[in-house]
């Protein structure tokens, strides 16, 4: 996309332009059209306009498809999620914490959803565990949610408390950004009627 400071320095350029054209006698014939802006002038990180990262190649594109951004964007996040081929395990912890109805019914908040794959680095043992405590479970569910607002990219990074109560640490800006120093957004700035989604490639655990 074209940025503001682009615009205005080669408005600046047509006008100094402009000025040297209207001058009299051979300044005015031999004036010399102003040079490009560089490539240092006009380029920047890149910013995302909707749904940006590799991981979201793998989301359905067929917009009856309920796993399709354009279907997500209609429900709610729990609901949504369930349709989302990435998120299977996540829809599958939420619903043995019995936080479906929660997430649900929450109002503009923001979500850290790990993929299958984030979940598959848990040692299987662990990952038992976890799923059998139900107290456990909920507090690391709800420590990728934060509440407050649905965060765009431009907003993303910084330190965010969450329904769990301490704090994600987000770094990055454009389309590339890491949560607490380990956790990458594979898909992000996705839509659904009450969130906005950051899907990550490894689960937030809370600082003990």
């Amino acid at each position: 996309m074209r940025l503001p400071r682009f615009v205005a320095v080669a408005a600046v350029a047509v006008f100094a332009f402009s000025v040297a054209a209207c001058g009299s006698g051979d300044d005015a014939q031999t004036a010399s059209p102003p040079a490009a802006p560089s490539a240092a002038m006009s380029s920047a990180p890149a910013m995302a306009d909707g749904e940006f990262g590799a991981g979201c190649a793998a989301v359905p594109t067929d917009p009856a498809n309920a796993g399709s951004f354009e279907a997500m964007a209609q429900v709610p996040a729990a609901t949504a999620a369930s349709g989302n081929p990435l998120l299977s395990t996540l829809v599958s912890a939420v619903k043995q914490a019995g936080l479906v109805d929660s997430l649900n019914g929450a109002d503009n908040v923001t979500v850290f959803a790990p993929t299958n794959d984030a979940f598959a680095k848990i040692p299987k043992a662990d990952l038992e565990a976890v799923l059998a405590d139900k107290e456990k479970l909920t507090q690391i569910l709800t420590y990728h949610v934060v509440p407050g607002g649905q965060l765009a990219p431009e907003k993303l990074s910084g330190m965010h408390a969450t329904l769990e109560g301490q704090q994600v640490d987000v770094k990055g800006s454009g389309t590339d950004f890491s949560v607490n120093g380990t956790s990458k957004v594979v898909c992000g700035n996705v839509k659904t009627a009450n969130a906005t989604v950051y899907i990550v490639d490894s689960v937030l655990m809370p600082p003990a």
